[in-house]
């Protein structure tokens, strides 16, 4: 796990300052790698590489990077490569290995098949690869790792986070159609970023730069094709023992692995697995906010430590570490992505990184298992309409009326939702209800300057990656909802856990998010997965032994809550007014601070609305408002000092 950066010439010419590029993206990226930089340049400076390097998996000197091998390949490599052992023992006969690291192992796997050697590579990474010719970056199936360009004056310049780009921009711009998505989603779609220049390389993606051409393409999918010939029992145990095969080598590591303990199914179950491995550190790790029972989940923790002999770290989080910390979180997010769980992630890592150097986390058992309690309401009033129209009998349903009534409970705190979806409509097409589910503007009236935003577009672009018929066979409503997560808001929530830990110089693993467990699990039926509309009914009656009963049987699990509506209407007042009452808050482009000071205390208990605004405006006044600031490091930077190679 570290930070790479990089810059190729799209023409002829050498890279003009190339030194101080690299070395400003790896000051502002160095958090990601405390034990070490390095850099390297080509002998006619139209390729350049940089490295921060957190030691996790080969400590000694022959792991630094960018690594060069024999042949005159050079790497630049953020992640693990979790089956690089086998790897290793497949290419020896190949390749004379000078290393133990798991980064010299892809530039064996390039050797041996190009751009095939993606299809071989098991885990989490983000990389940059030169042979002379091309330059090969690629991103992990998943988007686990991130992977960010920008073209100026014709170099392509990449960093693992925006910020490490913004020096080398004319000017920093917010991309309105991406805001428009944010507005939305709190989160945006495919390569778009907040910032106008800045693109993502989208998961399961690589990217080539060959004779000053760059051409991206796509190296993995997901295809939802369903499994009707196998029980539910074959299924479980299929999933136990790919789960457990994955675990076990997220558990590889030099150093002491730890994991995140939130009180949920997930990051409970791989804890709870992981402890049984040797290579476990059996240490987890828990925020709580005990001054507000409601939102205080550190019982279910407790109990799930229990149950896996872990011993549990926990830290007290309050109104004063949000005030203390929150422009912090936003610096490291780079842009405002997915909701208030950022901040605690923050402070959990935080209390890890004191102890352990990796941690697992359960990220993914959402969107690959039905953890949102939206599938239950669109399938709430599905179920209503067949009942009405007489249908749900004529075909092989996953829930019907009659099954479903039993698990409504689930939905008691989320009544302001049913009745925003039901206010819009019934029955419309599914494609439109599931937009209106997880549509975070509702309740953004005269805040937003919507007249400047593309909303249709926005519908549009939803709709392209809902309905598309090259992943998701229009069988189950539940595989086109899980898959737009999977697709959309997944590498939104990867990008918080990854700039969370690594903000703290802390690798976070993600088992559940292993190739061979997410294509299985594309082939499960939904009425297995969803049965009878329970929320994970697959995994809970999967690893039923495996946790405590009161936590697989608890129905008020909602994510990572934040007492936001308490705080920001008491301790946290004044601050809110703080933020919003400068000059250059007064005259945001898109935005009227006033409308939004009226209204900010007006939000539902768990909206999503404060949370938006406040981290575009502390987004605009972190980057925005500072662009000359980083404009001046490029001149203000040592230049890195790089021996031609």
């Amino acid at each position: 796990m570290c930070g790479i950066a990089g810059a190729i010439s799209l023409s002829a010419q050498p890279i003009g300052r190339l030194e101080q590029a690299l070395a400003v993206m790896n000051r502002l990226i160095a958090h990601r790698g405390p034990d070490g930089e390095g850099f390297w340049r080509s002998a006619d400076s139209r390729c350049g590489l940089a490295h921060r390097r957190l030691a996790i998996i080969d400590l000694s000197s022959s792991g630094r990077q960018p690594m060069q091998a024999a042949n005159g390949s050079v790497i630049s490599f953020n992640g693990e490569i979790y089956n690089y052992r086998e790897l290793q023992d497949e290419l020896r006969p190949h390749w004379d290995f000078r290393s133990t690291s798991d980064t010299e192992t892809i530039l064996a796997a390039y050797d041996r098949w190009g751009l095939d050697c993606l299809g071989h590579l098991r885990g989490m990474f983000a990389f940059a690869l030169w042979d002379g010719r091309r330059l090969l970056a690629a991103r992990d199936r998943f988007g686990i790792k991130p992977f960010y360009y920008t073209t100026v004056d014709g170099v392509l310049y990449f960093a693992s986070e925006m910020k490490a780009l913004l020096p080398l921009l004319p000017d920093i711009a917010t991309d309105a159609e991406a805001l428009a998505e944010y507005m939305t989603f709190q989160y945006t779609l495919g390569e778009r970023t907040l910032f106008k220049q800045i693109h993502s390389l989208p998961p399961g993606h690589a990217l080539t730069v060959e004779s000053g051409r760059v051409r991206i393409f796509r190296y993995w999918d997901v295809h939802y094709e369903r499994d009707r010939d196998h029980a539910p029992r074959w299924f479980s145990e299929q999933m136990r023992e790919r789960l457990s095969d994955s675990i076990r080598v997220h558990l590889r590591s030099d150093v002491p692995v730890g994991a995140y303990i939130s009180g949920g199914i997930d990051s409970s179950l791989i804890g709870i697995l992981a402890a049984r491995e040797p290579a476990s550190a059996r240490i987890g790790f828990h925020g709580k906010f005990t001054e507000f029972p409601g939102y205080d989940e550190s019982s279910y923790a407790e109990m799930a430590c229990r149950q896996g002999s872990i011993d549990l770290h926990q830290i007290e989080i309050t109104a004063s570490d949000f005030r203390d910390n929150i422009e912090k979180v936003l610096y490291h997010l780079d842009t405002p992505v997915g909701g208030p769980g950022s901040f605690p992630q923050y402070m959990v890592s935080e209390l890890a990184a004191r102890h352990v150097k990796v941690v697992l986390g359960g990220q993914g058992g959402d969107e690959i298992f039905g953890g949102y309690a939206r599938y239950l309401i669109a399938y709430l009033e599905q179920s209503l309409k067949a009942a009405i129209d007489g249908t749900y009998k004529n075909g092989n349903f996953v829930v019907t009326p009659e099954s479903i009534i039993p698990h409504l409970t689930v939905l008691q705190e989320y009544k302001p939702l049913i009745r925003q979806l039901f206010s819009k409509g019934l029955f419309g097409p599914l494609d439109e209800r599931y937009f209106r589910l997880i549509d975070r503007s509702a309740d953004m009236g005269d805040e937003v300057d919507w007249s400047a935003l593309d909303g249709e577009g926005v519908f549009a672009r939803f709709q392209a990656i809902f309905n598309s018929e090259r992943n998701v066979r229009k069988e189950a409503y539940f595989d086109s909802m899980t898959h737009f997560d999977f697709k959309s808001l997944l590498p939104a929530l990867l990008q918080v856990e990854d700039r969370m830990s690594m903000a703290h110089g802390l690798e976070s693993r993600v088992p559940l998010l292993d190739h061979s467990v997410v294509e299985f699990a594309a082939t499960i039926p939904a009425d297995i997965k969803f049965k009878n509309g329970q929320m994970k009914h697959f995994i809970k009656s999967t690893f039923a032994a495996d946790l405590p009963q009161d936590l697989v049987q608890r129905r008020d699990k909602m994510g990572f809550p934040v007492p936001l509506k308490e705080w920001f209407s008491g301790e946290l007042k004044g601050m809110i007014s703080d933020v919003f009452a400068t000059q250059k808050s007064r005259h945001r482009e898109f935005f009227n601070s006033d409308a939004i000071l009226a209204n900010f205390e007006k939000a539902e208990r768990f909206s999503r609305k404060t949370w938006g605004l406040l981290s575009l405006e502390l987004w605009h006044q972190i980057f925005h408002d500072r662009a000359a600031d980083y404009r001046r490091m490029l001149d203000d930077v040592e230049p890195a000092r790089i021996a031609a190679q």
